[in-house]
């Protein structure tokens, strides 16, 4: 098996990880069952190790992937960084960064 791409992480109720073939391929997977594909369809490894192949239209159909830039907001230098400023609030919710806690002098997040 040789892939040129690197996995990528998709969603549905479950993390998996796809890659996206651009060649016909035939395995027989851990289960005993022959898995092929054309040019199109994925493979797709679930959270359990279990490696199938999915054809494009379903993949594509049920999955959405992740982008790792938005798994976790950048870290912000100091604490009054990672705080809005009233001018840049809007009438939108503001969540706090992951990981925020607030301290005993900060006022509640966000500020209302």
């Amino acid at each position: 098996m040789n892939f040129d791409d690197q996995w990528t992480v998709y969603r549905t109720r479950f993390l998996v990880r796809a890659r996206q073939l651009k060649q016909p391929l035939i395995f027989t997977d851990a289960l005993g069952r022959e898995q092929s594909g054309g040019p199109g369809d994925y493979v797709v490894e679930s959270s359990d190790g279990v490696t199938r192949i999915t054809t494009q239209a379903l993949f594509e159909d049920i999955y959405v992937p992740l982008v790792p830039a938005l798994l976790l907001p950048p870290r912000a230098t100091d604490e009054s960084a990672a705080l809005p400023s009233p001018a840049s609030t809007s009438s939108a919710r503001v969540l706090p960064p992951l990981g925020w806690r607030p301290s005993q002098n900060s006022p509640p997040y966000p500020a209302t």
